[in-house]
């Protein structure tokens, strides 16, 4: 990293209910921030490194790009049968996230996030409808109804980016039961909607009644492809769910997931490129 990279990342706290909350930025001072949870078992610093730093780039789009860390190591998810330390000590991610944002000043949020990280991003749309202005979640499925214990009202829509590989080991793309690998490594249960199915609960979140449209995107990988399934409707925010055929649990891009573990990392094209989209038809409304 350069002097002059380094001079841009800053490591800064919040006090939240008696806890020291810990967050580093990367990029100067913007009124947009991204906001990124990792997944189980890691901090912001280490899914930085794992994706890549491919968020990073988000900078020359504008945004300050935030990498928050989990308590010890999870995030307080809207999942009934956690039991990681997160949810046993009851931690308050929402409050973490709200204080981070006044921290930061930021006017427009949008927030990614992988695994157990998109589980919270999907808590944060649930519980404090309104707070983002767009999300991408990654490797996450929404928890079914016997399951999830975040409210499913009031709605504010939103766009939204999923991604999801067909042979992720962790979380399964056709959804059921948590595997006994992810119950008792990752320390999760419960039953959970398959992808498609998450995709289309959000398209109908924003009013989407048209069906969706799926393509083929062009790549050069012989171990992975890609199609994008739309749902758009005029008036209407849109849903896109990036199936990654033959991925695993990963993040597109030029991250450092281990194979053997996780799966395949699809690398023609990342997700950071997807997220980007978002933010500049931001720029552009």
């Amino acid at each position: 990293m350069s002097t002059k990279e380094q001079e841009l990342v800053t490591h800064d706290s919040v006090e939240i209910d008696g806890r020291t909350r810990t967050f580093m930025a990367v990029g100067p001072q913007s009124p947009l921030i991204v906001l990124v949870f990792h997944g189980s078992r890691q901090s912001g610093a280490a899914h930085r490194t794992f994706t890549g730093h491919q968020f990073d780039r988000l900078t020359g789009h504008g945004a300050r790009v935030v990498y928050l860390d989990g308590y010890r190591g999870n995030w307080n998810d809207a999942r009934k049968e956690s039991f990681f330390p997160a949810r046993t000590a009851n931690v308050d991610d929402v409050a973490f996230t709200r204080a981070v944002i006044e921290k930061l000043g930021a006017r427009k949020v949008f927030a990614v996030g992988y695994s157990n990280g998109g589980q919270m991003v999907m808590r944060l749309i649930h519980e404090a409808p309104g707070l983002l202005g767009g999300a991408m979640i990654i490797a996450a499925t929404l928890p079914a109804p016997e399951n999830f214990l975040a409210p499913t009202e009031p709605v504010v829509p939103l766009p939204v980016i999923l991604i999801h590989g067909t042979k992720d080991p962790i979380v399964s793309y056709r959804g059921g039961e948590m595997s006994w690998l992810t119950r008792t490594l990752f320390k999760v249960g419960g039953r959970t909607l398959s992808m498609p199915e998450t995709a289309r609960y959000f398209a109908a979140r924003n009013g989407i009644t048209t069906p969706p449209e799926t393509t083929a995107l062009p790549t050069r990988s012989t171990t992975t492809s890609v199609e994008r399934t739309s749902f758009s409707q005029p008036e209407r925010l849109h849903v896109a769910l990036y199936t990654v055929n033959g991925g695993g649990h990963t993040v597109p891009g030029p991250g450092n997931a281990p194979a053997l573990v996780v799966g395949r990392t699809h690398r023609d094209g990342s997700a950071a490129d997807l997220l980007a989209g978002l933010l500049r038809d931001e720029r552009t409304d």
